[in-house]
């Protein structure tokens, strides 16, 4: 009986999941199968379904989304970092640093317990974000809140900004095929990459090492040996699937009622970091004299994946835009956790 009611739950959620998801595509909301699956999840959890994913499939989960991160860093949008290297790290330090200090802020007024707020408030890509914070001892439910309602924002503002410049984007080509671009070899090369990281991860003293080093080993093997994973949106949709339910499952009342309550505080930060992206955009345009809608888009604090989908159906320098989002994700990735275990242990001080 406990095991037909544990499938009826399951089957509960995936269908929920899938319809949801579904609604928020139509809608072209950015992320939208992962938020669809986490909404659904955290739906059940909050009417007391005791569900959780196994977690094994979440590390293959965490691969698959190390790989997709890893297959970003094209060699070609690397370059463009190396050749104006202290424009892009200049940018980068200034809306790392307020996020840090936002993050702090919130940290010190309690808004959000321990590093919490800080991995919540980090631009560089919100899943990412989102497992690291968990092997750092933050909370990954409210660090999740944060960050894709900051992604949901960015990506608003942004793709309304890029409509009033340009107009409406152009019907996209692109096949929408389930398994498009899923070549033996390069279905091979993922699951090489993917298993390698779920095996190693437990024997290398590194946070998040199920997603760190398919990332880092997909990066190795575009750029010396131009072999790259095969991605399809099918597999990919499970991913964001497991990854979203892995965290709306482990909702309770008490962290939904805390969620809404620092609601204002959030946007209010998103909105002063959205600022910060907006001014270093304004430099951009001033000293190098790049065009407007370029310069915003690299500049905006929100995730990688969603700003090249802008601009990718935009008159703009796509390669620009995601040399700069790259960027500034590879400094989080670095240095990321040393500014936690810092801000943490300042903290830990403060309140002896």
């Amino acid at each position: 009986m406990a095991l037909r009611s544990t499938l009826a739950h399951w089957a509960v959620l995936a269908l929920g999941s899938a319809l949801l998801a579904a609604l928020l595509l139509a809608l072209h909301v950015p992320a939208a199968v992962l938020l669809g699956c986490m909404i659904v999840g955290m739906a059940l959890a909050l009417r007391g379904t005791a569900l959780a994913v196994p977690r094994p499939v979440f590390a293959l989960a965490q691969g698959l989304m190390g790989c997709l991160m890893g297959h970003s860093l094209q060699p070609q949008h690397l370059g463009s970092v190396a050749q104006d290297w202290p424009m892009f790290l200049g940018a980068t330090v200034l809306l790392i640093g307020v996020s840090t200090a936002l993050g702090v802020w919130l940290m010190r007024r309690q808004v959000m317990p321990g590093t919490t707020a800080l991995w919540g408030m980090t631009p560089g890509a919100a899943t990412a974000m989102v497992v690291m914070a968990e092997d750092y001892g933050a909370d990954a439910r409210l660090v999740a809140f944060m960050q894709y309602t900051r992604v949901l924002v960015v990506t608003l503002v942004s793709a309304l900004v890029a409509r009033a410049v340009l107009g409406p984007a152009p019907e996209g080509t692109a096949s929408t095929a389930l398994w498009a671009g899923a070549s033996a070899s390069g279905l091979a090369t993922t699951a090489a990459l993917v298993l390698g990281g779920v095996l190693l991860a437990p024997r290398v003293p590194l946070p998040g090492g199920a997603l760190v080093l398919p990332l880092l080993g997909t990066a190795l093997v575009q750029g010396l040996w131009g072999l790259e994973p095969a991605l399809p949106p099918a597999l990919m949709g499970l991913a964001y699937a497991v990854l979203g339910w892995s965290v709306g499952l482990r909702f309770t009342h008490a962290i939904a009622l805390h969620a809404l309550r620092t609601l204002p505080q959030v946007l209010l930060c998103i909105a002063l970091l959205m600022l910060v992206g907006l001014a270093t955009a304004t430099a951009l345009v001033l000293g190098t004299g790049m065009d407007p809608l370029s310069a915003f888009l690299a500049t905006c604090p929100g995730g990688a994946d969603s700003m090249a989908v802008i601009a990718a159906t935009s008159t703009v320098d796509t390669g620009f835009v995601m040399a700069m989002q790259l960027a500034r994700f590879l400094v989080v990735l670095v240095a990321g956790p040393s500014v936690a275990r810092w801000v943490a242990r300042d903290g830990a001080m403060d309140r002896g």
